[in-house]
């Protein structure tokens, strides 16, 4: 069997046509260094497809994230981070009243409900993280 008939056996190439009422009507151009260049072309031909068609499944997979996104997702964590340690800073001067006076501050119930908020954040942090 030669290359060619085994590539439309296994796969093709390229993408199939789109239909006409569905036609491609955008064309994107992009440059890239030598560097990036080669990195797209060496990717594109380990998976055996065209580098366009690399860029768009890449772009279009909902798995994949973009270093402006992980670095969001990072500024998000550690704001939270400094929260929480505000928030048990808090909580150990009310445990320091609280063992000093014998009596718990009202002002507790606000701390534990900023807790809780904050807990609540770092849930959806870490679960856009998962990408969940």
């Amino acid at each position: 069997m030669s290359e060619t008939n085994e590539r439309r056996l296994f796969g093709r190439k390229r993408r199939a046509n789109a239909p006409q009422d569905d036609k491609r009507t955008k064309r994107w151009e992009v440059t890239a260094n030598a560097e990036e260049r080669l990195v797209l072309e060496s990717r594109a031909a380990v998976q055996q497809v065209t580098v366009p068609r690399l860029l768009i499944e890449s772009a279009l997979n909902p798995q994949s994230r973009t270093d402006t996104e992980w670095r969001q997702v990072a500024a998000t964590l550690f704001e939270i981070r400094r929260l929480m340690g505000t928030v048990a800073n808090n909580v150990n001067q009310l445990a320091r009243y609280a063992n000093e006076n014998g009596v718990f501050p009202a002002e507790a119930e606000a701390v534990v409900a900023e807790y809780r908020a904050q807990v609540a954040h770092l849930d959806d942090a870490v679960r856009k993280l998962a990408g969940l």
